[in-house]
């Protein structure tokens, strides 16, 4: 038996949420040179895609793309990685993203790789906080504020039908 979907977000809504969430990143680092932001691997990493495009598109700030590799499952017991050399994120300022915050152990793992180094400021970015947080992370950009009970699933596709539905 496959459970019922109810869509939360229909590609329209999304795209509005990515364009408000990337001037919300001009305004808060406006005097930036180049802000990087770091996409966790998976849903996160095309979220981190689709809001650089966006920041780059509404403001004058320069966008480093990075990919942040962890495995979600067993993050204590695997490597957090990145796409590039640490010293291209050293002294920046870096915005964390993925598609849903839920306990918030992803996003505390995958600070790991940038808590070795001199950053100007890390701050987080998500499409959905469903506001279950088991660690002292808050998303300082959020697409949608969704209540929601634990055992509540939250799909997000940024694939070709771009959709967010609760299982």
């Amino acid at each position: 038996m496959v459970a019922e979907r109810n869509l939360i977000l229909d590609a329209a809504q999304i795209k509005q949420k990515i364009r408000r969430m990337a001037f919300e990143i001009y305004e808060q680092n406006i005097k930036e040179k180049i802000v990087v932001i770091a996409g966790i691997d998976g849903q996160g990493f095309v979220l981190a895609k689709l809001l650089a495009k966006e920041v780059e598109a509404v403001s004058t700030l320069e966008v480093k793309l990075v990919k942040v590799a962890l495995d979600k499952f067993a993050p204590q017991q695997s490597d957090v990685t990145l796409d590039c050399d640490i010293k291209e994120v050293k002294k920046k300022a870096i915005i964390l993203v993925d598609d849903v915050l839920n306990t918030g152990r992803t996003f505390a793992y995958g600070l790991k790789p940038f808590l070795n180094i001199e950053v100007k400021k890390i701050e987080t970015a998500v499409l959905v906080n469903r506001s279950h947080t088991l660690f002292p992370i808050y998303p300082q950009y959020t697409g949608y504020e969704l209540a929601t009970t634990i055992k509540d699933h939250v799909e997000v596709d940024l694939g070709k039908d771009r959709a967010v539905y609760l299982r």
